[in-house]
């Protein structure tokens, strides 16, 4: 059978896999991929809550690399699942310091898209002397202007996405979408939270490409719940960061070297929130893809993601 993604590197599996208790009664499930004695980097996946999957690993040369993946607090295989108790920015940049120090890893490249990329930014300015470089993709602030966007501006391209993400809304709840979301995702009963969960998901998924799937996605093989509630509950508190926040952070970690990518016609993370970022980092390489959405999986941000991990293998130490 033919690889469709034959540009990224060939699958691999994992030579070391563990977990790693954090606070709040969390543990965090994480894996090693690649060359043991490689150059580190740690893979931060997006959401928040979405876990990382076999194919995240397959951005990194094998040969060259330790890769470092882990589940989120809540997300993926780490438990509890879709907990959002002790669940915040500063708790998840916490984690990747504990797996860093848990790991005996010095510095390390740090690969982050869309949610991934907000908190590698927060990663970076709180322990700039771990990051030997970034890799950043579909650049995510959180600010007003991007929740503005999300749930009401979107529309004006989508609006038949975003009518089925409103239609399970009571009309008296509509001038608030995001409370509205939360409360029924926060619901203990499955009754409750889990079509709101799955209304949310498929909102999300629907927006992520520039062009649709050839066929209807298969149902997600995971608990569908904890990307919307845990994704929910951060868009709530502004991802627990002041606005403008991590722009205004550069200076802390200007000098790393980094490359950003991202989609032109992103619309979940618009082109918008990347260039300012660029535009307070000239240090920063930015490539924005001109045929491509917001997917790491899209093929051009895949390409322009691989060649900067290859970049990244000829660092010194």
């Amino acid at each position: 059978m033919t690889d469709a993604m034959s540009d990224l590197y060939p699958p691999i599996e994992p030579y070391d896999s563990g977990t790693l208790a954090v606070s709040g009664g969390h543990r965090l499930v994480y894996e090693q991929c690649g060359n043991p004695a490689g150059r580190p980097v740690v893979f931060l996946h997006g959401g928040p809550g979405a876990g990382y999957t076999p194919t995240h690993r397959r951005f990194f040369d094998p040969a060259a690399y330790r890769i470092v993946l882990f589940d989120q607090r809540g997300a993926g295989r780490s438990t509890p699942s879709a907990s959002v108790l002790e669940n915040t920015t500063a708790h998840l940049v916490a984690d990747i310091e504990a797996i860093r120090r848990h790991l005996h890893i010095r510095r390390w490249v740090v690969f982050g898209g869309s949610w991934g990329s907000t908190l590698a930014l927060a990663y970076a300015a709180a322990h700039p002397q771990a990051c030997r470089a970034l890799i950043l993709r579909g650049i995510w602030h959180c600010r007003k202007i991007d929740l503005t966007w999300w749930f009401d501006s979107i529309r004006m391209v989508y609006p038949d996405y975003w009518q089925a993400f409103v239609d399970p809304i009571p009309a008296a709840e509509r001038n608030d979408l995001l409370d509205a979301y939360l409360r029924r995702l926060l619901d203990p009963d499955p009754a409750v939270h889990m079509p709101a969960a799955v209304a949310w998901e498929t909102y999300e998924t629907s927006c992520e490409r520039l062009l649709p799937p050839d066929a209807t996605p298969s149902p997600p093989d995971y608990n569908v719940l904890a990307m919307p509630r845990i994704e929910a509950f951060y868009m709530h508190h502004s991802a627990f960061l002041r606005e403008n926040e991590l722009i205004e952070a550069v200076p802390r970690f200007r000098h790393v070297p980094a490359e950003i990518v991202h989609g032109r016609y992103d619309m979940l993370c618009p082109v918008e929130g990347a260039l300012a970022l660029a535009a307070a980092w000239p240090e920063a390489s930015l490539s924005i893809v001109a045929d491509a959405g917001h997917s790491a999986l899209e093929p051009g941000i895949r390409a322009r993601l691989v060649a900067a991990t290859n970049r990244f293998r000829a660092l010194d130490d």
